[in-house]
């Protein structure tokens, strides 16, 4: 498998997606689902992953992430980072993340759309205490096991939601759920409502929905 970009940039890469996720989080008070969508939505992990060195090597994970706010348009306060001798969850993520972009050259908006950050987060335990090969594989298990699955379901798991519960969340019968899900029905067909609705509950695009 060829990497995204040359080694010799790497770690740096690892250590900026890191820094850039902790301070979103603990800084900016952005959670990492929304943070997330913002680093896709705006065409910076497009950048980071095919390995731009004025992302990867030319800026610290704050300037990345200030990068993200700027080019979101989102009105944050910006308020000066506070730097931990301790590696956060989130920083781990990011760092882990970047790891496992750079190993599979798979793009960071199809990563996070089959396996979210939150998920990532909730690997921390006992993943950050063994080595990256660990991670990375079962990364690459859940990834080629969802891609087969219908992406409402990725995207519900993703979100950490049960069939009721998004069904409560956007007043669409669950049996309804069920059957775009199994592909009994085609959400490509659904009603716009319906679209609008599950992509607002799931935090995605319309497109993120519909099956290719």
């Amino acid at each position: 498998m060829i990497s995204a970009y040359d080694r010799m940039y790497l770690e740096n890469a690892m250590r900026v997606l890191g820094r850039m996720f902790d301070y979103a989080a603990y800084d900016l008070k952005i959670g990492p689902e929304e943070f997330a969508g913002l680093f896709t939505a705006t065409g910076v992990a497009e950048r980071f992953g095919k390995g731009d060195i004025t992302l990867t090597a030319g800026k610290s994970g704050v300037e990345v992430a200030l990068e993200v706010i700027r080019l979101s348009g989102l009105d944050a306060e910006i308020p000066e980072p506070v730097y931990s001798m301790e590696r956060t969850p989130e920083y781990w993520a990011g760092w882990a993340l970047a790891y496992y972009q750079w190993k599979t050259s798979r793009r960071f908006r199809d990563i996070l759309a089959t396996v979210g950050i939150s998920e990532i987060l909730a690997l921390y335990e006992p993943y950050h205490e063994m080595d990256l090969s660990a991670f990375t594989d079962r990364m690459e298990k859940l990834y080629t096991s969802r891609r087969q699955e219908s992406r409402l379901k990725i995207q519900r798991i993703r979100m950490g939601y049960s069939q009721r519960e998004l069904a409560g969340m956007t007043g669409i019968p669950v049996r309804t759920i069920q059957q775009y899900e199994q592909g009994r029905k085609d959400i490509g067909k659904a009603n716009v409502s319906y679209l609008l609705s599950l992509s607002s509950a799931l935090m995605c695009g319309i497109g993120d929905l519909i099956q290719p």
